[in-house]
């Protein structure tokens, strides 16, 4: 089997870590280049860093901010937001990224997938999908959570695998900043069908909500933010703790 990777997730806006509930209500999180470096120093697999507001606000990813967190760390970096063409791309990973997240912008023009997937490999592309369960559907919105796109999510997900995506990152939004849970039952769905590695991000509120993913899905990696941020959770023991229940970490 292979093992599972505990990843922490920096949201940022306005230059800042926030976090919110179910999109909404975001508060201050702390400075992302101390968290980026506290995380790496406790074992973290790798880093999100995700500028929520950049679709929102029609501008690219603050490439300084990138390159100042990628200075500081030596783990797989992730970095998404208000990316929609091979040059935003190009510049987030000059400034040190080693994956490109996607989500508004692909579901908007698809073929973004996999002109990114052909310029710099599938294995630099993740696809991020923001899910809703809608009348006992899950469905895809974008644009920080606001938008429905009428789009199913198990669907889109294989389309974005057909155009390249080497990656999911898919979140619950049923399930965000509520530290009830990950969504099992979507994350065990999409894992079975799905043939690349899924992250699960939604609902981590202790320690054994991890051991529930791993041992009922197929998701590879386990996001997280809130309870990284506030010390609720520390990397070392939730690793040490999936350790002794025979889950694989690294």
């Amino acid at each position: 089997m292979l093992k599972k990777r505990i990843i922490p997730c920096l949201d940022i806006k306005g230059g800042r870590t926030v976090k919110g509930h179910k999109f909404v209500s975001l508060r201050d999180a702390g400075d992302p280049i101390a968290l980026a470096l506290k995380y790496a120093e406790q074992g973290a697999d790798e880093l999100v860093f995700l500028d929520i507001s950049a679709t929102l606000e029609q501008r690219k990813t603050t490439v300084e901010l990138v390159e100042k967190v990628a200075k500081v760390i030596d783990i797989p970096f992730t970095v998404g937001g208000g990316v929609k063409d091979i040059q935003s791309a190009k510049e987030l990973l000059d400034a040190g990224a080693d994956k490109i997240s996607v989500n508004s912008a692909a579901v908007k023009r698809p073929q973004l997938i996999n002109e990114l997937a052909e310029q710099f490999g599938s294995q630099c592309v993740v696809l991020a999908i923001d899910s809703k369960r809608e009348m006992h559907k899950d469905m895809v919105y974008i644009s920080g959570g606001t938008k429905a796109t009428g789009l199913n999510t198990l669907e889109w997900a294989k389309k974005g695998i057909d155009l390249g995506a080497g990656e999911i990152l898919l979140t619950s939004m049923d399930k965000d900043g509520d530290k009830s849970g990950f969504n099992v039952d979507l994350y065990r769905l999409l894992s079975s069908e799905l043939s690349i590695p899924i992250i699960a991000s939604g609902g981590a509120g202790n320690i054994k909500h991890f051991e529930e993913l791993f041992a009922q899905t197929g998701c590879s990696g386990g996001l997280a933010a809130s309870i990284f941020h506030f010390g609720e959770v520390e990397i070392e023991d939730l690793k040490t703790y999936l350790k002794n229940k025979e889950i694989p970490v690294r």
